[in-house]
């Protein structure tokens, strides 16, 4: 099938290119010429595990192409697809200009009857006044539908080939029968295909991040909570996980989500439960909960180096807001970086991934290491910020040589702290007691 994709952003490049490996036809269209250039070279603007090589190898067999031209992007496509972004605005809600100018390019430029399904995160509503929009002053009868997606970062190529599920939101059988057919191939193992209202298709997915940020503030504040209780958050964990009606997805304690979607979604939820007339308590306490999380790692910290942090060096392992990937929006280590600068402490920073987008916004104030351990030296505190893979079995009599200080303060808990203390570290974690040498 002939597809086209608006926007190759996160959403968009990994759609485009899945659908790509499976035998369509893909056009990816962004008015970016410079990064259309680099995708045509082959050159992905973000790190995601598998990416690079299926784009490389659909670019090959010419199922798969770049171009800043609209009305040649989508003129032969069956489907169009827009994943374009939508950012948080000044007011909460999600800011949909991209999204509009989409609308009205494509009604300026088709040729033909078109039907235009939204993969962008959109508040609910959103499809029956695009399709309204699409459909003022043209001599064609546009359909809309809504394709929600589902996609880890860090495993987004995996989610996509192999998905918990499909959702669909649409108004015709038209539109309907073309997403199964371009599905079916990821659907072989009898996952479901869901078809609903695009306004269903819509609130499923806030519903989905919100009911997932929702896990991880909740397990946060039950650690804060077992510091106090002198009760062990993992042990918690545990006898709560095995509930089959709990589960352990999404309930290890840390620093707080970040990323493109969980603050921007949680947000746009409440903005829209507010215009709507309803009061969302649950969703302000998930924001309040998540952004008081970014800075336990810094009250850890001057609990344990002292309230003057003046002329002390931190070390920072991990700076994107999880492993598998380079993106550090709404990041804890961006927040935990800042109030040590503030503080008037020395930051040494090492992260596999994401070293360039942080030096982008912290230029020089900071040093970047590109090895975990030279980063650690000469440095009186480390602090786990990521649970990057390499980071979890280090050689810790290499660090405590390393270190001037023993202070070591682990936001996602990923030591033993009696084995830390033997090892003559002053130890912290989350929703754990923090131990020191004997």
């Amino acid at each position: 099938m002939q597809l086209a994709f608006i926007g190759t952003g996160y959403v968009g490049l990994v759609s485009g290119t899945c659908f790509a490996e499976s035998g369509n036809r893909v056009t990816c269209i962004d008015i970016d010429a410079e990064k259309v250039k680099r995708l045509r070279d082959g050159i992905i603007p973000i790190y995601e595990p598998g990416l690079t090589e299926l784009v490389l190898s659909n670019i090959q067999a010419e199922r798969l192409t770049f171009t800043t031209d609209l009305a040649e992007g989508i003129a032969k496509a069956e489907l169009i697809f827009i994943a374009v972004g939508t950012p948080q605005g000044d007011d909460g809600a999600a800011d949909l200009s991209a999204l509009w100018a989409v609308v009205d390019g494509i009604r300026r430029s088709a040729q033909e009857p078109k039907i235009v399904v939204v993969k962008s995160t959109v508040p609910v509503g959103t499809n029956s006044k695009l399709l309204a929009r699409l459909n003022e002053g043209s001599k064609f009868a546009h359909e809309s539908a809504s394709n929600p997606e589902f996609l880890k970062e860090g495993y987004a190529v995996e989610d996509f080939m192999k998905p918990d599920r499909v959702v669909v939101g649409v108004r015709s059988k038209l539109a309907e029968q073309r997403l199964k057919k371009i599905h079916e191939p990821f659907l072989r193992t009898n996952h479901p295909f869901l078809v609903m209202s695009p306004e269903s298709a819509e609130m499923t997915k806030y519903v989905a991040n919100c009911m997932l940020a929702t896990k991880i503030s909740f397990i946060n504040e039950m650690a804060n909570l077992c510091e106090r209780m002198h009760a062990d958050i993992n042990d918690v964990r545990i006898g709560i996980g095995h509930d089959s009606r709990i589960g352990f997805q999404f309930l290890f304690p840390g620093v707080g989500y970040g990323g493109s979607c969980f603050p921007k979604d949680i947000r746009a939820m409440i903005a829209l439960a507010r215009q709507h007339g309803v009061v969302p308590r649950i969703l302000e306490s998930v924001d309040d909960v998540n952004e008081d999380q970014k800075s336990r790692l810094f009250e850890k910290i001057r609990e344990m180096a002292g309230t003057d942090l003046k002329g002390k060096t931190v070390a920072l392992w991990g700076l994107s807001f999880k492993p598998r990937t380079d993106d550090i929006r709404e990041a804890p280590s961006l927040v935990l970086i800042k109030q040590l600068l503030e503080a008037g402490a020395s930051v040494r920073v090492h992260d596999p991934k994401s070293i360039q987008n942080v030096k982008a916004i912290f230029g020089d104030k900071i040093i970047y290491c590109d090895k975990a351990y030279g980063t650690v030296e000469g440095a009186d505190v480390l602090a786990i910020v990521t649970e990057w893979q390499e980071f979890r079995n280090p050689d810790f009599d290499i660090i405590r040589k390393l270190m001037v200080g023993s202070i070591v303060v682990d936001g996602r808990n990923l030591y033993d702290p009696q084995t830390m203390a033997s090892l003559g570290f002053h130890y912290a974690s989350i929703g754990r007691a923090t131990v020191g040498p004997a």
